[in-house]
Protein backbone atom coordinates (compact mmCIF):
# COMPACT_ATOMS: atom_id res chain seq x y z
CA UNK A 1 0.00 0.00 0.00
CA UNK A 2 0.99 3.56 -0.80
CA UNK A 3 1.01 4.59 2.88
CA UNK A 4 3.56 1.87 4.03
CA UNK A 5 5.93 2.53 1.43
CA UNK A 6 5.51 6.27 2.66
CA UNK A 7 6.84 5.10 6.00
CA UNK A 8 9.26 2.62 4.72
CA UNK A 9 11.15 5.86 2.84
CA UNK A 10 10.33 8.06 5.60
CA UNK A 11 12.45 5.88 8.13
CA UNK A 12 15.38 5.51 5.33
CA UNK A 13 15.65 9.38 4.57
CA UNK A 14 15.25 10.13 8.56
CA UNK A 15 18.22 6.73 8.81
CA UNK A 16 20.47 8.63 6.06
CA UNK A 17 24.02 9.66 7.00
CA UNK A 18 26.39 10.40 3.95
CA UNK A 19 29.67 10.62 4.18
CA UNK A 20 30.63 11.54 1.16
CA UNK A 21 29.50 13.97 -2.02
CA UNK A 22 29.47 11.15 -3.73
CA UNK A 23 26.89 9.69 -1.00
CA UNK A 24 24.30 12.75 -1.33
CA UNK A 25 24.33 13.01 -4.65
CA UNK A 26 22.53 8.88 -5.22
CA UNK A 27 20.56 10.12 -2.36
CA UNK A 28 19.48 13.20 -5.23
CA UNK A 29 19.10 10.33 -7.74
CA UNK A 30 17.44 7.90 -5.83
CA UNK A 31 14.56 10.03 -4.66
CA UNK A 32 14.71 13.61 -6.50
CA UNK A 33 15.34 12.93 -10.59
CA UNK A 34 11.63 12.88 -12.92
CA UNK A 35 12.18 8.92 -12.10
CA UNK A 36 12.88 8.98 -8.74
CA UNK A 37 11.10 7.81 -5.58
CA UNK A 38 9.15 10.72 -4.58
CA UNK A 39 7.94 11.30 -8.68
CA UNK A 40 6.86 7.49 -8.69
CA UNK A 41 5.11 8.03 -5.13
CA UNK A 42 3.01 11.02 -6.62
CA UNK A 43 1.99 9.01 -9.38
CA UNK A 44 0.75 6.22 -7.81
CA UNK A 45 -1.29 8.73 -5.34
CA UNK A 46 -3.39 9.21 -8.99
CA UNK A 47 -4.68 5.43 -8.60
CA UNK A 48 -6.15 5.36 -4.90
CA UNK A 49 -9.35 6.75 -3.83
CA UNK A 50 -10.49 9.99 -3.16
CA UNK A 51 -11.45 9.33 0.67
CA UNK A 52 -7.68 7.59 0.40
CA UNK A 53 -6.41 10.68 -1.17
CA UNK A 54 -7.60 13.14 1.46
CA UNK A 55 -5.50 11.09 4.17
CA UNK A 56 -2.32 10.92 2.09
CA UNK A 57 -1.98 14.07 0.41
CA UNK A 58 -0.77 15.49 3.35
CA UNK A 59 1.39 12.89 4.12
CA UNK A 60 2.74 12.74 0.44
CA UNK A 61 3.47 16.34 0.65
CA UNK A 62 5.79 16.31 3.85
CA UNK A 63 7.24 13.24 2.86
CA UNK A 64 8.35 15.50 -0.65
CA UNK A 65 9.57 18.36 2.07
CA UNK A 66 11.27 15.98 3.84
CA UNK A 67 13.70 14.41 1.24
CA UNK A 68 14.24 18.05 -0.59
CA UNK A 69 15.18 19.10 2.90
CA UNK A 70 17.73 16.39 4.33
CA UNK A 71 19.21 16.78 0.36
CA UNK A 72 19.67 20.37 0.81
CA UNK A 73 21.47 19.85 4.13
CA UNK A 74 23.53 17.46 3.23
CA UNK A 75 24.84 19.21 0.31
CA UNK A 76 25.46 22.46 2.07
CA UNK A 77 27.31 20.28 4.96
CA UNK A 78 29.39 19.11 2.36
CA UNK A 79 29.87 22.48 0.32
CA UNK A 80 31.24 23.65 3.23
CA UNK A 81 33.74 20.98 3.79
CA UNK A 82 34.94 21.64 0.63
CA UNK A 83 35.62 24.93 1.04
CA UNK A 84 37.43 24.34 4.39
CA UNK A 85 39.46 21.59 2.76
CA UNK A 86 40.56 24.35 -0.02
CA UNK A 87 41.41 26.77 2.81
CA UNK A 88 43.66 24.63 4.52
CA UNK A 89 45.85 23.72 1.22
CA UNK A 90 46.23 27.26 0.41
CA UNK A 91 49.90 28.61 1.69
CA UNK A 92 49.56 31.64 3.19
CA UNK A 93 53.58 32.15 2.75
CA UNK A 94 53.23 32.47 -0.68
CA UNK A 95 53.53 36.41 -2.46
CA UNK A 96 50.35 37.77 -3.31
CA UNK A 97 48.74 38.20 -7.06
CA UNK A 98 50.17 41.98 -7.73
CA UNK A 99 47.88 44.30 -9.27
CA UNK A 100 47.91 47.29 -12.45
CA UNK A 101 48.81 50.47 -11.40
CA UNK A 102 46.83 53.41 -12.54
CA UNK A 103 48.33 56.66 -14.17
CA UNK A 104 47.25 60.67 -13.98
CA UNK A 105 45.72 61.62 -17.34
CA UNK A 106 48.25 63.40 -19.81
CA UNK A 107 46.42 66.42 -19.42
CA UNK A 108 46.51 66.29 -15.52
CA UNK A 109 50.32 65.39 -15.90
CA UNK A 110 50.72 68.64 -18.62
CA UNK A 111 48.62 70.65 -16.44
CA UNK A 112 50.46 70.07 -13.04
CA UNK A 113 53.71 70.44 -15.06
CA UNK A 114 52.46 73.92 -16.01
CA UNK A 115 51.19 74.80 -12.76
CA UNK A 116 54.87 74.11 -10.85
CA UNK A 117 56.42 76.39 -13.21
CA UNK A 118 54.71 79.09 -12.79
CA UNK A 119 54.56 78.77 -9.27
CA UNK A 120 58.16 79.29 -8.81
CA UNK A 121 58.01 82.53 -10.56
CA UNK A 122 55.35 82.99 -7.30
CA UNK A 123 52.10 83.02 -9.46
CA UNK A 124 49.03 81.43 -7.02
CA UNK A 125 46.13 79.23 -8.57
CA UNK A 126 43.18 80.94 -8.72
CA UNK A 127 39.50 79.00 -9.47
CA UNK A 128 35.92 80.08 -10.69
CA UNK A 129 32.77 78.91 -11.85
CA UNK A 130 32.03 77.16 -15.27
CA UNK A 131 28.94 78.76 -15.43
CA UNK A 132 29.06 82.69 -15.66
CA UNK A 133 26.90 85.75 -16.77
CA UNK A 134 27.74 88.17 -19.51
CA UNK A 135 29.51 90.24 -17.26
CA UNK A 136 32.18 88.21 -16.37
CA UNK A 137 32.73 86.27 -19.66
CA UNK A 138 32.27 89.46 -22.07
CA UNK A 139 31.54 92.83 -21.05
CA UNK A 140 33.95 92.91 -17.97
CA UNK A 141 36.59 92.04 -20.86
CA UNK A 142 36.17 94.47 -23.34
CA UNK A 143 33.83 92.23 -25.55
CA UNK A 144 31.85 94.80 -28.16
CA UNK A 145 28.07 93.90 -28.31
CA UNK A 146 28.41 92.64 -31.66
CA UNK A 147 31.15 90.52 -30.92
CA UNK A 148 31.51 86.73 -32.58
CA UNK A 149 31.51 85.28 -29.44
CA UNK A 150 28.77 86.78 -28.02
CA UNK A 151 26.75 84.39 -30.77
CA UNK A 152 24.79 81.31 -30.79
CA UNK A 153 27.41 79.60 -33.29
CA UNK A 154 30.36 80.03 -30.87
CA UNK A 155 28.70 79.80 -26.93
CA UNK A 156 26.82 77.60 -24.95
CA UNK A 157 24.32 79.70 -23.36
CA UNK A 158 22.08 78.49 -21.05
CA UNK A 159 19.28 81.30 -20.39
CA UNK A 160 19.29 84.68 -23.09
CA UNK A 161 17.63 87.97 -20.97
CA UNK A 162 18.08 90.99 -21.67
CA UNK A 163 21.55 92.87 -20.27
CA UNK A 164 22.48 89.56 -18.25
CA UNK A 165 23.00 86.13 -20.49
CA UNK A 166 24.50 82.93 -18.41
CA UNK A 167 26.54 80.52 -20.47
CA UNK A 168 28.72 78.33 -20.06
CA UNK A 169 32.09 80.16 -19.80
CA UNK A 170 34.15 79.97 -23.09
CA UNK A 171 37.62 80.78 -21.49
CA UNK A 172 39.20 81.52 -17.83
CA UNK A 173 39.74 84.93 -18.16
CA UNK A 174 36.58 85.30 -16.09
CA UNK A 175 38.58 84.24 -12.96
CA UNK A 176 40.52 86.70 -13.72
CA UNK A 177 37.70 89.17 -13.54
CA UNK A 178 36.77 87.83 -10.70
CA UNK A 179 40.10 88.26 -8.76
CA UNK A 180 40.34 91.96 -10.14
CA UNK A 181 37.28 92.41 -8.21
CA UNK A 182 37.91 90.55 -5.02
CA UNK A 183 41.01 93.14 -3.93
CA UNK A 184 43.50 95.76 -5.40
CA UNK A 185 47.01 95.06 -6.75
CA UNK A 186 49.47 92.94 -6.75
CA UNK A 187 48.15 90.18 -8.52
CA UNK A 188 50.57 87.24 -9.39
CA UNK A 189 47.63 84.41 -10.29
CA UNK A 190 47.31 81.46 -13.05
CA UNK A 191 44.35 79.97 -13.31
CA UNK A 192 43.51 76.65 -15.05
CA UNK A 193 40.09 75.06 -15.92
CA UNK A 194 37.45 73.36 -18.61
CA UNK A 195 36.29 75.84 -20.67
CA UNK A 196 33.80 75.52 -23.44
CA UNK A 197 33.01 76.19 -27.19
CA UNK A 198 30.49 75.32 -29.77
CA UNK A 199 32.77 73.70 -32.14
CA UNK A 200 32.38 70.55 -34.49
CA UNK A 201 33.94 68.12 -32.82
CA UNK A 202 37.00 66.75 -35.03
CA UNK A 203 41.10 65.87 -34.64
CA UNK A 204 42.15 69.19 -33.95
CA UNK A 205 38.54 70.86 -32.13
CA UNK A 206 36.09 69.66 -29.12
CA UNK A 207 33.38 71.38 -27.52
CA UNK A 208 35.19 71.56 -24.49
CA UNK A 209 38.94 71.41 -23.69
CA UNK A 210 41.05 73.15 -20.92
CA UNK A 211 42.77 76.39 -20.23
CA UNK A 212 45.90 78.02 -18.04
CA UNK A 213 45.60 81.37 -18.11
CA UNK A 214 48.04 84.36 -16.46
CA UNK A 215 47.58 87.62 -15.09
CA UNK A 216 50.11 89.82 -13.69
CA UNK A 217 49.01 93.33 -12.44
CA UNK A 218 51.30 95.92 -10.52
CA UNK A 219 52.94 98.95 -10.89
CA UNK A 220 55.27 99.65 -13.89
CA UNK A 221 54.65 96.13 -15.41
CA UNK A 222 55.60 96.26 -19.53
CA UNK A 223 55.51 93.89 -22.21
CA UNK A 224 59.35 93.07 -21.71
CA UNK A 225 58.39 91.54 -18.57
CA UNK A 226 55.35 89.48 -20.32
CA UNK A 227 58.28 87.71 -22.83
CA UNK A 228 60.66 87.09 -19.89
CA UNK A 229 57.93 85.23 -18.05
CA UNK A 230 56.77 83.07 -21.28
CA UNK A 231 60.61 82.86 -22.42
CA UNK A 232 61.01 81.35 -18.91
CA UNK A 233 58.22 78.97 -19.13
CA UNK A 234 58.86 77.27 -22.31
CA UNK A 235 62.41 77.18 -21.25
CA UNK A 236 61.43 74.63 -18.86
CA UNK A 237 58.55 72.78 -20.04
CA UNK A 238 59.94 71.98 -23.55
CA UNK A 239 63.94 72.34 -22.57
CA UNK A 240 66.34 74.61 -23.03
CA UNK A 241 67.32 75.55 -26.41
CA UNK A 242 63.59 76.20 -28.01
CA UNK A 243 62.74 78.76 -29.92
CA UNK A 244 60.21 81.76 -29.33
CA UNK A 245 58.86 84.54 -31.58
CA UNK A 246 55.71 86.75 -30.78
CA UNK A 247 53.42 88.09 -33.63
CA UNK A 248 51.48 90.94 -33.32
CA UNK A 249 47.71 89.65 -33.16
CA UNK A 250 44.20 91.44 -31.34
CA UNK A 251 41.97 90.12 -28.40
CA UNK A 252 39.52 92.69 -27.45
CA UNK A 253 40.93 92.38 -23.56
CA UNK A 254 45.01 93.00 -24.10
CA UNK A 255 46.78 96.03 -26.00
CA UNK A 256 49.11 95.78 -27.54
CA UNK A 257 48.18 91.58 -28.01
CA UNK A 258 50.56 88.69 -29.33
CA UNK A 259 50.61 85.55 -30.62
CA UNK A 260 53.31 83.22 -29.18
CA UNK A 261 55.40 80.46 -31.04
CA UNK A 262 57.52 78.19 -30.01
CA UNK A 263 60.12 75.96 -32.44
CA UNK A 264 58.66 72.24 -33.00
CA UNK A 265 59.58 70.21 -30.68
CA UNK A 266 58.79 66.88 -33.04
CA UNK A 267 60.85 68.64 -35.99
CA UNK A 268 63.54 70.63 -34.19
CA UNK A 269 62.21 73.21 -36.48
CA UNK A 270 63.22 71.43 -39.48
CA UNK A 271 59.26 71.03 -40.75
CA UNK A 272 56.68 68.76 -40.45
CA UNK A 273 52.77 67.95 -40.73
CA UNK A 274 52.21 69.35 -36.92
CA UNK A 275 53.87 72.85 -37.62
CA UNK A 276 52.65 72.38 -41.01
CA UNK A 277 56.25 72.51 -42.87
CA UNK A 278 56.83 76.09 -41.13
CA UNK A 279 59.21 74.68 -37.95
CA UNK A 280 56.72 77.27 -35.60
CA UNK A 281 53.62 76.27 -33.97
CA UNK A 282 51.38 78.33 -31.74
CA UNK A 283 51.04 78.11 -28.69
CA UNK A 284 49.27 80.64 -26.55
CA UNK A 285 47.77 84.42 -26.86
CA UNK A 286 49.00 87.19 -24.60
CA UNK A 287 49.21 90.93 -24.35
CA UNK A 288 49.21 93.92 -21.97
CA UNK A 289 45.86 93.90 -19.81
CA UNK A 290 43.64 96.54 -21.81
CA UNK A 291 43.12 99.76 -19.42
CA UNK A 292 39.49 99.28 -20.20
CA UNK A 293 39.41 96.14 -18.37
CA UNK A 294 41.28 97.28 -15.42
CA UNK A 295 38.51 100.21 -15.21
CA UNK A 296 35.72 97.74 -15.27
CA UNK A 297 37.46 95.86 -12.23
CA UNK A 298 37.48 99.19 -10.34
CA UNK A 299 41.64 99.40 -10.80
CA UNK A 300 43.28 102.32 -11.26
CA UNK A 301 44.22 102.11 -14.80
CA UNK A 302 47.05 105.24 -14.73
CA UNK A 303 48.87 103.50 -11.25
CA UNK A 304 48.55 100.10 -12.65
CA UNK A 305 49.05 98.11 -15.59
CA UNK A 306 49.80 94.47 -16.38
CA UNK A 307 50.06 91.57 -18.47
CA UNK A 308 47.41 88.18 -19.39
CA UNK A 309 48.32 85.14 -21.52
CA UNK A 310 46.45 82.06 -22.21
CA UNK A 311 46.96 78.75 -23.43
CA UNK A 312 45.51 75.77 -24.26
CA UNK A 313 46.80 72.82 -22.43
CA UNK A 314 45.42 69.75 -24.99
CA UNK A 315 47.77 71.78 -27.44
CA UNK A 316 50.93 71.71 -25.20
CA UNK A 317 50.06 68.27 -24.60
CA UNK A 318 50.20 67.62 -27.80
CA UNK A 319 53.33 68.98 -28.86
CA UNK A 320 54.61 67.44 -25.44
CA UNK A 321 53.42 63.68 -26.15
CA UNK A 322 53.02 64.21 -30.13
CA UNK A 323 49.61 63.00 -29.92
CA UNK A 324 47.77 63.86 -33.04
CA UNK A 325 43.82 63.54 -32.20
CA UNK A 326 42.18 66.21 -29.74
CA UNK A 327 39.32 63.09 -29.30
CA UNK A 328 41.73 61.05 -27.55
CA UNK A 329 42.04 62.53 -24.30
CA UNK A 330 37.89 62.41 -23.37
CA UNK A 331 37.07 58.83 -24.82
CA UNK A 332 38.86 56.75 -21.75
CA UNK A 333 40.32 54.18 -24.07
CA UNK A 334 42.29 52.34 -21.80
CA UNK A 335 45.07 51.53 -24.63
CA UNK A 336 45.75 55.14 -24.87
CA UNK A 337 45.64 55.78 -21.20
CA UNK A 338 48.22 52.92 -20.71
CA UNK A 339 51.00 54.60 -22.50
CA UNK A 340 51.28 57.23 -19.32
CA UNK A 341 51.59 54.47 -16.93
CA UNK A 342 55.35 55.85 -16.38
CA UNK A 343 54.23 58.90 -15.90
CA UNK A 344 52.78 59.11 -12.12
CA UNK A 345 53.72 62.25 -9.91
Amino acid sequence: MLQDKIAQYTKEIEQFTPASAADVENFRLKFLVSKGIVKELFEEFKTVSSEEKRVLGKVLNEFKQLAETKFQESQTQFASAAKVHKREEEDLTLPGDGFQLGSRHPLSLVRKEIVEIFKKLGFIVAEGPEIEDDWHNFSALNFPPEHPARDMQDTFFIKKQEGNDIALRTHTSSVQVRLMEAGQPPFRAIMPGRVYRNEAISARAHCFFHQVEGLYVDENVSFADLKQTLFHFVQELYGEGTKVRFRPSYFPFTEPSAEMDISCSICKGAGCNLCKHSGWVEILGCGMVDPNVLENCGIDSKKYSGFAFGMGIERITNLKYEIKDLRLFSENDTRFLSQFETEII
